[in-house]
């Protein structure tokens, strides 16, 4: 150690447990990032509700298929990087609130897909609305199944059998990391000892 330094020698460990937080990090990080999610899943659910998406249907398959496929792929991609957060034990990730927030975000990606799908003839029978619509996502991905909607089309039986398997690999993938993830933080919650 140089002369004149204020700090002392202290071991690389104790240096190490006693870092600085950065930015963003702590109480406020987290607080910040639950409402920047449950703004956007907000946003999300009004823009389902708002947006017209009688237009993507057989109107414009150019533009309703490629649309559906890379909302998709991206909830996939950033659903995919936040479980490997997890997996890796990345102390800095904030991948729980994440995690929810891209399983809603999923849901409403094939609501839309089943609604759009729904305005050309023959393709579903009971799905009439965009409650229809979500109604029928959210039951297909609990794999209830009650029979009232149901895909008759070709169109409609091959993407309700890509959100099964989507269901099937992302989002248990997802659920399976995020229960790791509360399992994790409520077992270091348990070996801080109790405040004095």
């Amino acid at each position: 150690m140089p002369e004149g330094s204020e700090q002392p020698h202290r071991p690389a460990r104790e240096r190490e447990r006693k870092r600085e937080p950065e930015p963003g990090s702590g109480a406020a990080g987290v607080r910040r990032l639950r409402i920047g999610a449950a703004a956007l899943l907000v946003v999300a659910g009004t823009a389902y509700f708002l947006l017209p998406l009688e237009g993507l249907g057989a109107d414009r398959p150019w533009l309703g298929w490629p649309l559906f496929v890379i909302c998709l792929a991206l909830v996939a991609a950033l659903l995919l990087r936040h479980v490997r957060d997890i997996v890796l034990e990345r102390p800095q990730a904030r991948s729980g609130i994440m995690i929810s927030m891209l399983m809603c975000l999923a849901v409403l990606v094939f609501s839309s897909g089943y609604y759009a799908l729904a305005r050309q003839p023959g393709q579903f029978i009971g799905l009439h609305t965009r409650v229809d619509a979500l109604y029928f996502t959210v039951v297909t991905l609990a794999t209830v199944g009650y029979g009232d909607i149901t895909p008759r089309g070709q169109e409609a039986r091959l993407v309700t059998v890509a959100q099964v398997v989507y269901t099937f690999v992302f989002l248990t993938a997802a659920a399976t990391a995020l229960t790791r993830r509360l399992h994790s933080v409520v077992a270091e919650r348990d070996r801080r000892p109790p405040p004095s």
